[in-house]
């Protein structure tokens, strides 16, 4: 009887331990998403900055979003208050002041000379505003098309500088892309892009693809991961309106490819709604759709 009961015993605990284990609840941690502030421009910028990003900040929080990029450095303030101020407004909403799209162009005698000292001066001043903000990231958003190859060298040049002194201050350097990178310099078979990447220092700058564009660009964000491992640390996920509207972007094999990318952190951008919902909404809607999506993990760090 003794051995029975003990069987008995051993069976109900096996039967309560299965249920128990079919009742776990999912793994909930939140993923960490990011979002381009130029994406709610129209509803927040330096000129209502005072009185809107209180709200703003809340209300990205709620949707689910952990982490910002800045689209409004001037002259050592971001949208318009001192960078210590933002870092500690986004920090009050439970925000990280994670990256800043910022530029300053070589002027046209710089781009001819290939000198282009004054510029540095420039970027020495903006680094410290940065570092100020708490930034991880600083990226430039666009620059100029190379007319000649010449030009090209000077770009790559100026950028493993700028990402030389951006890495000496604790800062990781980058630059976004859009379409216009995949087309040919003038007279040659060389894709602009494809000289970039290859002529800048991995150590310096790395490339912040803008997946839509590079899809707009008839090229794959996946293949260029494959024939540049490792230089695609942070992304810009956007599709044409909020993210999975258009079908056209494989979110799910970008995502999949993180380890060959070197992805360690991503930015929603969305330029644009269709008009039949805000841009409130469509912000909301794209941080919806990256938690419930199986293939994008809690976070790549």
């Amino acid at each position: 009887m003794k051995r029975i009961f003990l069987s008995l015993l051993v069976l109900l605990c096996g039967m309560q331990m299965s249920a128990q284990v079919k009742k776990a609840p999912a793994n909930t941690e939140p993923k960490q998403i990011a979002l381009q502030l130029y994406s709610i421009r129209t509803v927040f910028n330096a000129g209502n900055y005072a009185e809107t990003h209180e709200k703003i900040f809340k209300q990205l929080k709620q949707f689910g979003y952990t982490a910002v990029e800045a689209a409004s450095y001037d002259n050592g303030k971001f949208y318009g208050v001192k960078p210590e101020q933002y870092k500690a407004d986004l920090e009050a909403a439970g925000l990280q002041s994670m990256s800043s799209h910022t530029s300053h162009r070589l002027s046209a005698e710089e781009l001819a000379s290939g000198k282009f000292d004054a510029s540095m001066k420039w970027w020495k001043e903006a680094i410290k505003a940065h570092k100020a903000a708490g930034l991880k990231y600083i990226v430039t958003p666009s620059d100029h098309f190379p007319k000649t190859m010449a030009e090209a060298k000077v770009l790559c040049e100026y950028h493993n500088a700028i990402g030389k002194l951006c890495k000496e201050n604790g800062i990781t350097y980058g630059y976004h892309s859009h379409s216009f990178e995949f087309q040919k310099i003038e007279n040659t078979d060389q894709i602009w892009y494809d000289y970039f990447v290859q002529n800048t220092n991995p150590e310096y700058v790395f490339f912040q693809m803008d997946v839509y564009w590079c899809v707009m660009a008839q090229m794959s964000p996946v293949e260029y991961f494959k024939k540049y491992p490792g230089r695609f640390i942070c992304l810009h996920i956007k599709d044409k309106y909020e993210l999975g509207q258009s079908g056209m972007v494989g979110f799910d094999a970008i995502f999949k490819a993180f380890k060959t990318s070197g992805m360690k952190d991503y930015v929603v951008e969305m330029e644009r709604t269709d008009g039949s919902i805000d841009i409130m909404e469509g912000v909301k809607r794209c941080a919806k759709y990256l938690q419930k999506a199986k293939y994008v993990k809690p976070s790549y760090q």
